[in-house]
């Protein structure tokens, strides 16, 4: 079992700058798979970004390419998503994923994760 744990949202103006943080606990806390998702309201929930166990591979979302950025750091079990040029149309809720099946890939689908936080709000203002 991996918990997660969001933090770093809030409300932001457009073309300002956030970071969320997943801190992952739990068995196998280091040697997962990662990504982000978001959900915004009356959407379904879609992909971010994703990363690999050893951060060497790293795959976005084609809305947030050049401006959000994944990383993580294994000693402290945790996943970044810095957001940089925040758009409003990124509010949303965003939430971190887990999975310790394929911990060299970047997977992009909902179905691929195992394990999922509660989501941290974030809303971006014009």
């Amino acid at each position: 079992q991996v918990l997660l744990v969001e933090s770093g949202g809030g409300l932001a103006q457009a073309g300002g700058s956030l970071r969320l943080s997943c801190a992952a606990s739990g068995r196998t806390a280091s040697t997962y798979a990662a990504g982000w998702f978001r959900q915004a309201p009356g959407k379904e929930r879609e992909f971010v970004a994703a990363i690999s166990w050893s951060g060497g591979s790293t795959n976005y979302a084609d809305s947030v390419k050049g401006r959000f950025t994944i990383s993580r750091d294994n000693a402290k079990n945790t996943v970044y998503l810095q957001m940089n040029s925040l758009k409003p149309e990124d509010t949303a809720v965003y939430y971190c994923a887990a999975d310790p099946t394929y911990p060299w890939a970047t997977m992009t689908r909902i179905s691929d994760y195992t394990y999922w936080g509660q989501g941290t709000q974030v809303t971006v203002s014009s």
